[in-house]
């Protein structure tokens, strides 16, 4: 259904009466109804689904309603029923069947995991020193990307999550990012040698992914839904609106409502999983039309052929990702023949995976220059480890080019990096 834009006074007319309706489906569904009544029902639903729980003011309301058109309704193959006790487990994962037999295999009390969950979104406008995470903004050419960094307790009942729960249910197989023995390499490799090259990208890929999607996967695995509910609440969260301030609508619309942190542990496993579906199209899709595919994160790629009909594929690859609540990035769509330098992920794919020969060679210059001239001129940019920073790049290069590493190992040993 086409999301309707409502103008100011509408938005805040419905957020008045959703203000003082049941926070319930039927309930917001009848407060609807007077203003908008060919839409009530879906309204609802919407609302409910991206505020499980009532926001703490009316504001909140009026600024979800008036960005709900940049927020994706989720993806088709989210939308699942709950699930049945009697159904089986899936995977060797802990069976939780209670939040208290979850918060006592996390060390926590039901008061504390109630208040990490955070599912009444008490801490949505609480001071700083009560909120669980840390935001940092990265600058990028054309916007910023927020990080999201869970503070250390959070951190660590996140990582039990990783490790008991999540690193026990498989990835799809062309999902490359954030996984054991796989790699930008590994990503890159399938589109060796190919005719043409066609790197796809997610439009703010972990923003996408909201709390009922998460809810789904630990539901698929078998968890109950208040179970499944209360892992999901660990780990997203709500962006402060403190930290919204000069980003484009759009995305601030996205953080505003529950989302998968960039910055949390949990995060990049929980994005491989939320993308199976699309996975799984995409790479019947790349098979139909005698194509390649793989994915690193929210980078897609496909190959094939000198007469692959290329704008095809890219049409039905961006309904697709709609289908599945991602949007296609328009302006980072490369199309690559092999005539040109056909790039994945900064390698270079034309015969075989390699970083490009400029970024050796910089970095041997860099190196010819910490020998001559010490460590500490070179650190331009004020590193604070800036010998892992330079073993860090000789390991991406050594990756693919192994006489490459030797080379620039060598000259790594000569240098004086500690006075």
């Amino acid at each position: 259904m086409t999301e309707p834009e409502f103008t100011p006074r509408a938005a805040a007319t419905l957020a008045r009466l959703a203000a003082d309706a049941e926070w319930t489906r039927s309930g917001l569904e009848e407060a609807f109804e007077p203003l908008v009544p060919a839409k009530a029902s879906w309204l609802a639903d919407r609302v409910v689904n991206l505020y499980p729980s009532p926001p703490f003011d009316e504001a909140s309301i009026f600024v979800l309603l008036r960005d709900l058109p940049f927020i994706p309704e989720p993806s088709v193959s989210s939308q699942r029923p709950t699930r049945n006790s009697d159904k089986p487990w899936r995977f060797e994962v802990p069976r939780y069947e209670t939040t208290g037999q979850l918060a006592r295999s996390l060390d926590l009390t039901i008061s504390e995991i109630e208040w990490f969950a955070d599912l009444q979104g008490r801490l949505r406008t609480a001071p700083f020193p009560l909120q669980h995470y840390r935001s940092a903004r990265l600058d990028k050419r054309k916007g910023v990307r927020l990080l999201e960094v869970p503070k250390p307790r959070l951190r660590e009942i996140q990582r039990k999550i990783l490790r008991r729960i999540l690193d026990r249910i498989p990835a799809h197989a062309a999902a490359h990012g954030f996984r054991n023995a796989r790699s930008p390499r590994t990503f890159a490799m399938p589109h060796s040698g190919r005719d043409v090259v066609i790197s796809v990208d997610l439009r703010r890929f972990f923003p996408s992914i909201g709390f009922d999607r998460v809810v789904a996967i630990f539901e698929a695995v078998g968890y109950p839904r208040t179970v499944a509910a209360t892992l999901a609440a660990l780990c997203t969260t709500v962006t402060p609106a403190s930290e919204l301030i000069g980003m484009d609508r759009p995305t601030a619309a996205r953080l505003r409502t529950t989302h998968l942190p960039q910055g949390a542990p949990t995060s990049p496993a929980l994005a491989n999983l939320a993308a199976r579906q699309l996975d799984i199209r995409a790479a019947g899709l790349a098979r139909s039309v005698g194509a390649r595919y793989s994915r690193y994160a929210d980078d897609l790629a496909f190959s094939g052929g000198a007469d692959i009909d290329v704008d095809r594929l890219l049409w039905l690859i961006s309904q697709i990702a709609h289908d599945e609540g991602f949007t296609i990035h328009p302006d980072k769509t490369r199309i690559r023949r092999a005539h040109q330098r056909q790039q994945l992920t900064g390698l270079v794919v034309n015969s075989w995976p390699a970083v490009p020969r400029q970024e050796y060679d910089d970095l041997r210059a860099l190196l010819h220059n910490c020998i001559t001239t010490g460590p500490v001129e070179q650190n331009l940019q004020d590193r604070n480890d800036f010998r892992a920073h330079v073993y860090g790049r000789i390991a991406r290069i050594g990756e693919t080019n192994e006489t490459r590493r030797a080379k620039l190992l060598n000259m790594a040993t000569q240098v004086q990096w500690f006075e």
